[in-house]
């Protein structure tokens, strides 16, 4: 990396056709090529793989309990407005 780093989408850019790690709303994250980009942070990611953390409550004790579900997808088009990190 020896191209400077001068605001935050130079990083995206410097990620461009690397694997990377999305955080979003919603309890999902997503790891997967990023193959394109915006300046509203719009993505088109390729072989993506989608992890959705799911609680759950027993209904008789009340106690909640987490699990993990996931799914593949050759490709993604993720909007912007729905990325945290």
């Amino acid at each position: 990396m020896t191209e400077a780093i001068k605001e935050p989408l130079d990083l995206v850019r410097l990620s461009l056709n690397e694997q990377i790690k999305v955080k979003l709303r919603g309890d999902r994250e997503l790891l997967g090529v990023l193959h394109a980009y915006d300046s509203h942070m719009n993505l088109i990611l390729g072989k993506v793989e989608e992890f959705i953390t799911v609680v759950d409550v027993d209904s008789s004790s009340l106690q909640p309990s987490a699990r993990v579900v996931s799914r593949n997808m050759d490709i993604l088009y993720v909007r912007g407005d729905g990325v945290i990190l």
